[in-house]
């Protein structure tokens, strides 16, 4: 068996992520290596978005024998991936993202959160090996998370436990694409900051930067005394691109809320699987599923 509780018999997983601004398309292998890669943008593609992908796909895969189709996908969705709805995403609306891949790829298709994905790929490959209970989090375009706690993904009612980034963390703050107010996500995402400053987050000045490593610590240590978790790992180009003043800011405001005693060991830190953790997680949702 592998890292990932595969069997090392498995051949690769054709693993597609979709995320609010691009979408990925590899070949992986079981043991983790990523043997070709495809990725285009969302915004040019969004008028003919599925189509788009599966032309990805067929150039990506070409003549190449995988033997499940795994999917990373931002949310929320309903059970299973059968109707997926990304907020960011505008022109898809319950679409049914499932059965259409499986249609026009004639292989079976596993369909799962996208920041969920790589909360199983962080706990396989990632800095959370061997760990029973943590967060994974993403804080890029938009910000998203999933919980592992005693072993097992976090599902939730509808499989979508885990959106961290609809936290409430200023009260009557700015308005979220979810339709609420002063979510973490409409105050300290990419896309937020670009609104809120005119300029794409890498461009950020430091109280900017600042400010969100704060609102992100802050949310990390509220959900650590809520769940009782000690580590929480974190993904994605804006908290990464913010370096590790983000990161120390963002455990000392952990702190600074999560006075609960079993908090004292509460530490945030960098995500252990570089650019290639979404991927890798859309290929585990493949095959977990389909072994």
């Amino acid at each position: 068996m592998t890292a990932a509780g595969i069997a090392a018999t498995a051949i690769p997983c054709l693993a597609i992520d979709i995320g609010a601004s691009k979408v990925d398309v590899a070949l992986v292998s079981v043991d983790g290596a990523v043997l070709r890669r495809g990725r285009m943008e969302v915004a040019p593609n969004s008028a003919h978005l599925f189509e788009a992908i599966c032309e990805l796909v067929h150039t990506t895969a070409a003549d190449v024998e995988y033997g499940v189709v795994g999917v990373g996908c931002a949310g929320p969705m309903t059970t299973n991936g059968e109707l997926v709805s990304p907020l960011n995403i505008h022109v898809w609306r319950d679409f049914p993202l499932r059965e259409r891949l499986h249609l026009g790829l004639g292989h079976d298709v596993f369909v799962e959160g996208d920041a969920r994905a790589l909360a199983l790929a962080e706990g396989a490959f990632g800095a959370a090996k061997g760990q029973g209970s943590y967060l994974s989090m993403v804080v890029s375009t938009g910000v998203g998370g999933a919980f592992v706690m005693d072993g097992r993904l976090l599902d939730g009612d509808s499989g979508n436990a885990g959106h961290v980034g609809h936290l409430n963390v200023v009260p009557g703050g700015r308005l979220c694409s979810c339709g609420s107010y002063g979510c973490l996500e409409a105050e300290a995402s990419g896309w937020a900051i670009e609104d809120m400053t005119g300029r794409p987050a890498r461009f950020a000045d430091a109280p900017t930067r600042r400010r969100c490593a704060e609102l992100v610590g802050r949310a990390v240590g509220t959900l650590s005394a809520v769940l009782d978790f000690a580590h929480c790992y974190i993904a994605g180009s804006v908290a990464l691109g913010f370096g590790d003043e983000f990161f120390q800011i963002a455990n000392k405001a952990a702190h600074s809320v999560a006075m609960m005693r079993y908090c004292e060991q509460l530490v945030i830190r960098k995500s252990g699987l570089g650019t290639d953790g979404p991927i890798l997680g859309a290929a585990i949702v493949g095959w977990r599923a389909g072994s």
